[in-house]
C-alpha cells in the first residue's frame, strides 16, 4: 500500500521529473517539502474534477450504516432523481475526505448511486486526515497506523455485506441492477473482498493502484485466491512502480482470474502509485482519465 518504499519512490520520481522538466505544471506536480519527506497537495484538482462531472444533477448526504462491528459513517451521493445501480467506493490509505466525496460525485453524475465509506470507522470518524499528503507526516502516520491494524479481511467482508444490504434499502438504488465497487490503494483489494462477500449482488469491481492483491501472508484470504468466490467482472489498473516492485503479480492475477472463469482487464499504467486520487501529489490527469473511462465501461457492461 502507501508504504515508505512506495512513497519514497514517488518522491524520487517527482524530483527527477522536476530536473528533466523544470517548467512542469506545479499545480499538477507538488512542490517537495523539506528533505522531500513531505509532499504538498495539488491545488485546483478538486475543482478541476468537479468541473468534469457530467450534466446530471447529484445530491449527497452523510449517512450511518450498522455493521456487525459497529456503525460506519459514510457519504452517499446519487443522481437527483430516479433509481440507479449502486457502487461501493473504498478510499485510499488517508480515508474518506473531500477528495473522495468529489470523486464519488463525479461517478454519481455518470448515473450511479455511490456510497463512499469510512473504512476506519472502528476507531475514528471521518475525516481522519484531510488529504493524502497528511499521511506522510509523523502526526498522520501516528493517527492511521493503529486504525489500519484494526482492519482485517474478515472484517472488510462483513462490512461489505452490510453496505450491500443497506444500499438495497435505499430509494435511489435500482435493485434490479447489480452493485459495483471501486477501490484505491489499500481499498483496491477490498473490491475483491466485496465481490467475494456478496457474490450474488456484486457485478463489477475496479481496483486502482491496489495494494496486496497477491498476498502470500494472507493465505486463502489473498484477493487473487478469493476471485474464485466471486461472480463479478474486474478491472485491475496497476501502477508502474508497483509492477516494478512485484512484476509477477499481474501474471498471478491473470492466471487466477482465468482459473476462476472471471473476466478481468489487467493493465500496468505508465503512472505512479496513487495516480488516480485527485489530491495526491502524483496525480496524473491523463492516465486517471483513461482509468476512469475503463471503470465506466466496466460498470456499463456489468451492472
Amino acid at each position: 500500500m502507501c508504504d515508505d518504499l512506495t512513497e519514497s519512490d514517488n518522491v524520487q520520481f517527482l524530483e527527477n521529473l522536476a530536473i528533466t522538466n523544470p517548467t512542469m505544471n506545479r499545480r499538477r506536480f507538488a512542490v517537495l517539502g523539506a528533505g522531500a519527506a513531505t509532499m504538498a497537495t495539488v491545488p485546483g484538482c478538486l475543482a478541476k474534477v468537479a468541473d468534469q462531472t457530467p450534466g446530471m444533477a447529484v445530491s449527497g448526504r452523510a449517512v450511518t450504516i450498522n455493521t456487525p462491528d459497529g456503525v460506519t459513517d459514510a457519504w452517499f451521493v446519487t443522481p437527483a432523481s430516479g433509481r440507479h445501480p449502486a457502487v461501493i467506493m473504498w478510499p485510499d490509505i488517508a480515508g474518506l475526505r473531500d477528495a473522495y466525496k468529489t470523486m464519488a460525485a463525479r461517478l454519481a453524475g455518470a448515473g450511479y448511486a455511490v456510497l463512499v465509506v469510512n473504512h476506519y470507522y472502528r476507531g475514528a470518524r471521518a475525516p481522519v486526515l484531510d488529504s493524502l499528503v497528511a499521511w506522510r507526516t509523523p502526526a498522520g502516520q501516528a493517527k492511521l497506523k493503529p486504525l489500519i491494524q484494526g482492519i482485517t479481511p474478515a472484517g472488510t467482508m462483513r462490512d461489505a455485506t452490510a453496505y450491500a444490504v443497506w444500499l438495497d434499502h435505499q430509494a435511489e438504488v435500482d435493485m434490479t441492477r447489480r452493485i459495483g465497487t471501486c477501490g484505491f490503494c489499500m481499498g483496491g483489494p477490498y473490491t475483491v473482498r466485496t465481490a467475494a462477500a456478496v457474490p450474488g449482488r456484486i457485478g463489477a469491481a475496479a481496483s486502482f493502484h491496489g495494494a496486496g492483491l497477491v498476498d502470500a501472508a494472507a493465505g486463502a484470504d489473498s484477493p487473487h485466491i478469493l476471485l474464485a468466490k466471486t461472480r463479478a467482472a474486474f478491472l485491475f489498473a496497476i501502477a508502474q512502480n508497483d509492477d516494478a516492485s512485484a512484476p509477477d503479480d499481474k501474471t498471478t492475477l491473470k492466471q487466477a482470474a482465468a482459473a476462476a472463469g472471471r473476466p478481468a482487464e489487467i493493465e500496468v499504467y505508465p503512472a505512479q502509485h496513487g495516480w488516480c486520487t485527485i489530491d495526491a501529489p502524483i496525480y496524473d490527469e491523463a492516465q486517471a482519465e483513461r482509468a476512469y473511462a475503463r471503470m465506466i465501461a466496466l460498470f456499463k457492461a456489468n451492472l
